[in-house]
Formats: C-alpha cells, sequence, structure tokens
C-alpha cells in the first residue's frame, strides 16, 4: 500500500520539482506482419499499430488527471523494420517510415521508434536498404526515429557500419539543413543498445519481447536537485543516501502508472527505466545537480565522479522501488536539452572530451551535441568509434546523437524547440582520422567478453 505521507511527497515532488512521467512506450511487434509485397506489409504494420495503440494517449491522458502525475509524452517502439520487413522486394524503405508516420498521427503519439537496424557484426541486405533509407525517410516524416547498432561486448565494432553512420548524419543533416539539422536529432547510434529502451530516439521493440508491452520512462533531475538542497555540506556517504531515497520515490510513482496504464490497456508491463532526463526548463537539470554537489559548471575537475556518484545511486535507489527496472535507466546527459549544460558549453567549462569522458560512467553517451557543419563524415565516424569502443570494453549502452549544423560554426546557436531544446556548435578535433575509418572490417570483442 501507498501512504498518505507518500502520496504527500509526490504531490511536492510535482509541485515544486518538474517530477513527472516522461514518457508512456508501447512496443508493438511487427513480426507477423512480414510480407514480399510492400504495400500488403505497409497496409498491415498500419492496422497493427493502429489496433493496438488506439486509446494509448487517452489512457495516458487519464491516468495524468486521476493521479496527478503529469505524463508528458506517448509514443510507440516497433520491432526495427530491418528485420520486420526483411521480406519485402524493395530497394528502400522510405514508404514504410511514411507509414509509420501516418499510424503515429493517427494514434496521437508524439514519436514512434524502430526505424532501425542491428548491424553490430554484419550487414543483410535489409540492413543496407534500411540504412540507405534514412536520411530520406527523417526528412519526409515528423514522428519517426531510427537507429542502428553497430557494436556490441559480445561481437565487437562493426567499422563498415560505423563509416557509413558518419555519411547517413552528414547526409540526414544536409537533407534538414533549413531547420538546423533536426532530423539529426531522431537518429541514434548505439553500442550494447537494448531491446526495451522507451526513450527516444532509440527506442524499439526488441525481438525478445512479448506481442505487445508497457514500457514506462520515469523522470525527476528537478526532485534529485530540490533533495540535495538539504543536504548542502553532508559527507559523500550520506549524499548517496539522498539520492537512492529520492530516486526510490521517483520510480515508486512511475511504477504506480506504468500498472495501470498496462491494465487499462489490457497489455503486460515491461519495465520502469528510471533514467534521469533533463528538459531545457530552469530547475529540470542534470547539470544543476553537479552544481549542488559542489561543482561550479558541469565539465569542471570532479564532474565525472559527480555523475558516476548520481548514476550509480538512481540504479540502487531505483530497483528497489520496482521488480522490473530496464532500459537504459540512470543519468542521460544531453546538452540541448539541460540548461545548464547549455551555459556550462557556452563558457568553455564542458567540451566534447570532456563529455567522451563522462560517457563512461553515465547511461547513454554522446547526446543532442551541435557541431560545426564543416565536419567530415570520417571525423563524425571517428567520434562513434570512440563511443562505441567505451560501451565495448565497458559492457555499457554508449550512444551518439550528434547534430552537424550546415552552415554554422563554433559559437554560433541552433535551435529545435520543444524538449529538445537549443544548443551552441561546439568544436571538434580537428586533426583526421579518415585513413583509420577506411580500415574498414569489424574490430574483435574484447577478451573478457568472454564469458562461457
Amino acid at each position: 500500500m501507498i501512504s498518505r505521507i507518500e502520496i504527500e511527497e509526490t504531490n511536492r515532488m510535482i509541485a515544486e520539482s518538474n517530477l513527472d512521467v516522461r514518457t508512456i512506450t508501447m512496443g508493438i511487434s511487427l513480426l507477423d506482419c512480414a510480407d514480399p509485397d510492400i504495400d500488403r506489409f505497409n497496409e498491415k504494420i498500419y492496422k497493427k499499430i493502429t489496433s493496438y495503440a488506439r486509446d494509448l494517449v487517452k489512457v495516458g491522458n487519464d491516468i495524468s488527471k486521476q493521479f496527478g502525475i503529469p505524463v508528458v509524452n506517448k509514443r510507440i517502439s516497433v520491432t526495427p523494420i530491418a528485420i520486420a520487413a526483411a521480406a519485402c522486394k524493395t530497394d528502400s524503405y522510405v514508404s514504410i517510415a511514411k507509414t509509420l508516420d501516418r499510424a503515429a498521427k493517427e494514434c496521437g503519439v508524439n514519436f514512434i521508434g524502430g526505424f532501425s537496424a542491428l548491424v553490430h557484426k554484419g550487414y543483410t541486405e535489409s540492413d543496407k536498404i534500411l540504412i540507405n533509407s534514412i536520411p530520406e525517410a527523417i526528412k519526409v516524416t515528423e514522428r519517426v526515429c531510427s537507429s542502428v547498432n553497430v557494436g556490441t561486448s559480445r561481437n565487437g565494432i562493426n567499422m563498415d557500419a560505423v563509416k557509413k553512420m558518419g555519411e547517413i548524419i552528414i547526409e540526414t543533416a544536409n537533407l534538414t539543413k533549413d531547420i538546423d539539422g533536426l532530423g539529426c536529432t531522431k537518429l541514434v547510434v548505439f553500442c550494447n543498445a537494448v531491446e526495451d529502451n522507451p526513450f527516444m530516439a532509440g527506442a524499439f521493440h526488441g525481438v525478445g519481447e512479448a506481442e505487445c508491452v508497457i514500457n514506462v520512462g520515469v523522470s525527476g533531475p528537478g526532485v534529485v536537485k530540490k533533495a540535495l538542497e538539504s543536504a548542502r555540506g553532508v559527507d559523500f556517504e550520506t549524499l548517496c543516501e539522498v539520492v537512492k531515497k529520492t530516486a526510490f520515490k521517483i520510480t515508486r510513482a512511475g511504477q504506480v502508472v506504468a500498472q495501470e496504464a498496462a491494465r487499462r490497456l489490457g497489455v503486460p508491463f515491461g519495465i520502469i527505466d528510471l533514467s534521469l532526463a533533463p528538459t531545457p526548463a530552469i530547475g529540470d537539470s542534470i547539470a544543476e545537480i553537479f552544481q549542488e554537489m559542489g561543482l561550479e559548471h558541469a565539465g569542471a575537475p570532479g564532474t565525472t565522479a559527480a555523475l558516476a556518484m548520481l548514476n550509480d545511486n538512481v540504479k540502487k535507489g531505483g530497483v528497489m522501488a520496482s521488480s522490473y527496472v530496464g532500459g537504459l535507466s540512470g543519468a542521460f546527459i544531453p546538452v540541448s536539452e539541460d540548461h545548464a549544460m547549455i551555459e556550462a558549453a557556452k563558457c568553455g567549462a564542458l567540451t566534447l572530451e570532456k563529455l567522451e569522458a563522462m560517457t563512461c560512467v553515465c547511461s547513454v553517451g554522446l547526446d543532442m551535441i551541435a557541431i560545426p557543419g564543416s565536419t567530415s563524415a570520417a571525423t563524425i565516424s571517428g567520434i562513434i568509434a570512440d563511443e562505441a569502443a567505451i560501451g565495448m570494453v565497458n559492457s555499457k549502452t554508449t550512444a551518439v546523437r550528434i547534430i552537424p549544423a550546415i552552415g554554422k560554426d563554433v559559437g554560433d546557436m541552433v535551435e529545435f524547440g520543444g524538449l529538445l531544446g537549443y544548443a551552441p556548435v561546439m568544436p571538434v578535433n580537428k586533426f583526421k582520422c579518415d585513413n583509420f575509418i577506411n580500415r574498414g572490417g569489424r574490430i574483435p570483442a574484447p577478451i573478457h567478453s568472454f564469458k562461457n
């Protein structure tokens, strides 16, 4: 039973600290929609998505009103299209992206994820078709998100895919340059992608998942910051206890929403992702948590240690509140979506290299970072390779969501709006890595991956 005190605490977190359920994401399997005729395939997936998710938005809104907990986003994830559409006889999956977009609009969700491929060990023909379709697919849709997994700790890194994704990111940026490369905000490159992630742009419904599930992502950096305000001057052990207890409360609120959403929609509850996902709103920032811990700005010496401590104790507190914690779970460090991270980047406290170091201990990786539009595809591939190596060696999920700002240079600003925010264009190391990237092939898995 949830006590009156817990209810009162939750109400205060909502009213004073920006607590919300960031997303209810319905995962839907499209495996049974396989068809060699792409038109029939599109017809099947549209019918299935709109059938399962027709009440998703209404249920989310009803729960929000009943429990008083803001449910910000309602989303859908589907089986990676490179898998689901593999039987289709076609040379482009753009029409599939349009169908996903149409289904998302019909259901009223803000994003649909799963225009994805898993190529960590090699390509199928369907993988190649999907990856080549990404730039045009993102350009002609509003709500479709795309992801590509290029490495795992068990299989190493597919460097051919890493090279290709650098080129795809540049092409996507060019096709959406009139809106500051907005298309790249809906494209993420992973190492160790997870099958039950409810957060975009990397959400897809893994082949090991049930026919249909509800996954919920909670968020509460503002709640953690507020709690730490009462713990100024305490030692690290006490600080960790504050974070753990706060994460427990945040996750319990999400658990209530997740179970109720699953019940009302008649589908199984999957997981709670207890990630701290910031927004551009003041007071809802990961970087403000660092400042409350004693750092002048995110990026100052000690930032990686502060993030490691935050991430670990969020997980420790959260797993006590729910039997099914999954997804990414921890702290996200997107630049454009966190006003204090933006300020740190603008004043020079936060650099791309420091962000890379922080990704060793955060939940995802280099996220929502604007770079000069003149950056080469090979340099972007090098950044992806570095991030994938961190994930591969440390057996964790890492990712790159980077936005080349075509026609802009260091210090200029890009504007995305809404939760995506805005960001300064950050400098990139100017030394070349072309010959390294052009080697091709696969970087083998590290020796400690052989655990059988």
